[in-house]
């Protein structure tokens, strides 16, 4: 069993910056892949950015740019720094961990989400 705990979501103007963290703690083995998703009122839930166990990161076209990925392996954190935010970038944001437990368990595990509003 894995538990992410989430912050850094708040309210910022457009043009503003946030940086999201995610530190995971429990039964942590073996990272496969680590990143967030979003998900606005009314639609599903998007993928937003990834980064694997060696740091390869992926982003969505929309975020490209403008946010980066990245990871504290000491601390088993996530971080996802926003800058230029605009208010389509209003959500709330889920980290994931996705790997093995030390039951060599493979599983997804979520943290509890952090809302973003991106408003003049």
């Amino acid at each position: 069993q894995v538990q992410l705990v989430e912050s850094g979501g708040g309210l910022v103007q457009p043009g503003g910056s946030l940086r999201l963290s995610c530190a995971a703690s429990g039964s942590i083995f073996r990272l496969i892949t680590m990143g967030w998703y979003r998900q606005a009122p009314g639609k599903q839930r998007d993928l937003v950015a990834t980064i694997t166990s060696i740091g390869n990161t992926n982003y969505v076209d929309s975020v490209k740019g403008r946010f980066a990925i990245s990871r504290d392996n000491a601390k088993n954190t996530v971080y996802l720094q926003m800058n230029s935010l605009r208010p389509e970038d209003t959500a709330v944001y889920y980290c994931y961990w996705r790997g093995y437990d030390r039951l060599s368990s493979q599983g997804t595990y979520w943290g509890q989400g952090t809302q973003v509003t991106v408003s003049s």
